[in-house]
């Protein structure tokens, strides 16, 4: 069967507040603080990244859940007007779009608040069989937010690479702290590419299954956490910020450095990374290629203020990697 999309991805949208940046600790009791600059934009993991592969030019298609409300109409708009289709995008007739609050520092660092809305009643019947039959690749994202499509998840994959799709996963932050032990084994197990940023991958591989990871991860080690949760399945492309990215595929062990940025915001960096790796997977770039493409697309998008603003071209990317000495 022809793929009628290149990407599908399944997740989470709302709109991002983001705020700062804050050099002193949040203040309570009523305190009012100042920050430089403030933005309304479009958040959400998955729909930063799939902003992202659509601006690399990617057919890309969009599925989850919004509430009946002002957000749930600005995320749409914003997804639509970035080239995204959201025909799959379901309103919830009684809970609310979900809500995040990001606040910065001048050191990169930020804290995030969520009002999750809709996250948690989004589940596999916002996901259509047809879009899952007729992609080319499958991304999922925020696994820790979406407990029941989390669930789901290891059919979901299952059925799109039954269908010839690869597939992806980005679980970010838990902010349970608990993350899933033993539970993403399924889901790595139908997972091409997992995606977490350095932390994530530390404690992914502490709570992996003790047979797949082993004592090797509870030695702190990056290269040794990815390898742990390449056992489990999946090619890992971790995101290390300025030291660059890896990526372990259970055997061998690939590096990327960073290109050099000034950024003036780095939300979304991770998410526009993503997109970049699986745009130039699906155009058939070597892993060594794409792990170097994606970090230039990490880069290149804290040039703006929240995550989609700055994302970049293919062309604008290729350009960055080529004056740090890399051509594609």
């Amino acid at each position: 069967m022809p793929h009628t999309f290149d990407l599908l991805v399944i997740g989470d949208a709302n709109p991002d507040i983001v705020l700062g940046p804050l050099d002193a600790p949040l203040a309570f009791g009523q305190r009012e603080q100042l920050v430089d600059t403030g933005l309304l934009t479009l958040g959400g993991s998955a729909a930063i990244m799939a902003c992202g592969a659509a601006r690399l030019g990617l057919k890309v298609a969009f599925t989850g859940r919004v509430g009946n409300d002002d957000a749930g109409r600005f995320v749409r708009t914003a997804l639509t007007a970035r080239g995204v289709n959201t025909d799959a995008l379901h309103v919830d007739p009684g809970l609310p779009t979900p809500l995040t609050v990001v606040v910065t520092r001048g050191d990169g660092d930020r804290t995030i608040l969520t009002s999750p809305g809709t996250l948690a009643a989004t589940g596999p019947d916002d996901v259509p069989e047809a879009l899952l039959t007729s992609s080319r690749h499958v991304h999922a994202a925020s696994y820790f937010l979406l407990p029941r499509l989390a669930d789901a998840l290891p059919e979901l994959l299952a059925t799109a690479r039954a269908h010839g799709a690869t597939t992806s996963l980005d679980t970010n932050d838990d902010p349970s702290g608990e993350w899933a032990p033993g539970r993403i084994d399924a889901t790595l197990a139908v997972t091409g590419f997992l995606l977490p940023n350095a932390q994530e991958a530390l404690a992914l591989a502490s709570a992996a299954s003790p047979d797949a990871a082993g004592s090797s991860a509870a030695t702190g080690s990056l290269e040794a956490a990815a390898g742990a949760l390449a056992a489990l399945g999946p090619r890992v492309v971790v995101k290390n910020g300025a030291d660059g990215a890896l990526v372990h595929d259970g055997r061998t062990l690939l590096r990327a450095p960073s290109i050099p940025a000034r950024p003036l915001d780095t939300v979304g960096a991770g998410d526009s990374f993503d997109a970049g790796f699986i745009a130039a997977f699906l155009r058939g770039l070597s892993t060594a290629e794409a792990l170097a493409f994606a970090a230039a697309c990490g880069a290149l998008s804290t040039r703006a203020h929240g995550g989609t603003a700055a994302q970049p071209t293919w062309d604008e990317a290729r350009t960055a990697l080529a004056r740090n000495g890399k051509n594609l």
